[in-house]
């Protein structure tokens, strides 16, 4: 599996990098993880805008859906070739009405539907192209998911965004690479059930036996390499900062 980070900061975008958005390749199939604030422009570097195959949707917080409001128009009112074909969309039972909400003007209540095939997530194991995925629901205020995604023996999972979660270690058992939310600092804040910091994104590597940790979500206001320390503390494999651009063969 090819995995580029489209998009790696926490609550909204910096100076260097869209919000989340996660694109995994293989044998020719597209599937992005999330499309939040300044996704849709960065994805146009790394895959043409009717090259996905499909999107799945960890949670509905603006910073990782919201460009899904761009991505209707690209696709909706596309005019050289015509609308573009239905893509499915995966994401928890309330995303077509969000969209739709947060779009405020489309031209029928079918519209999105026209373009997204909605499907909605429920915990457990379904295919997606050559990928099958395993979705759990993880601690955060709103339906949230994090994935477990496995193709020719490799498996990569996807926090999402969480705060301190059993089920995130159960996914993430001997996974090979494991995308970990670390959006708070170790002393600093202490809100439950909402992010992990970057210790606790280490801790749970830890417990899971994942080969290597790659730390994202990390929002403007918080030090990266604070965090990219505190995980190193605890986890003894290769921990690294996600960066917009960034490539990994899983």
């Amino acid at each position: 599996m090819k995995l580029t980070v489209v998009g790696c900061s926490g609550s909204f975008p910096s100076a260097e990098s869209a919000c989340s958005s996660y694109l995994l390749e293989a044998d020719g199939f597209r599937l992005l993880l999330d499309m939040g604030n300044g996704a849709l422009g960065e994805l146009q570097r790394h895959c043409g805008l009717y090259d996905l195959d499909a999107v799945l949707l960890s949670h509905l917080h603006p910073d990782h859906f919201i460009d899904m409001c761009g991505y209707f128009v690209a696709r909706y009112y596309r005019h050289d070739g015509g609308r573009a074909e239905t893509i499915p969309v995966y994401g928890p039972e309330d995303t077509e009405r969000r969209l739709v909400q947060a779009y405020d003007d489309v031209p029928d209540e079918k519209s999105m539907r026209e373009v997204f095939d909605f499907r909605t997530l429920t915990p457990g194991s379904f295919e997606i192209g050559p990928f099958t995925i395993r979705a759990e629901r993880v601690c955060h205020p709103v339906e949230a998911y994090g994935f477990r995604i496995e193709y020719g023996g490799r498996s990569l999972v996807y926090s999402g965004d969480t705060g301190p979660c059993e089920a995130l270690v159960d996914l993430a058992r001997g996974g090979d690479l494991f995308l970990c939310e670390a959006a708070f600092t170790h002393g600093k804040e202490d809100i439950p059930g909402l992010h992990l910091n970057g210790r606790e994104a280490g801790e749970h590597a830890l417990r899971a036996g994942v080969g290597a940790l790659v730390l994202t979500h990390v929002p403007p206001w918080t030090d990266p390499q604070i965090n990219q320390r505190d995980a190193q503390a605890v986890f003894g494999g290769p921990v690294e900062l996600a960066k917009a651009g960034a490539v990994y063969e899983v």
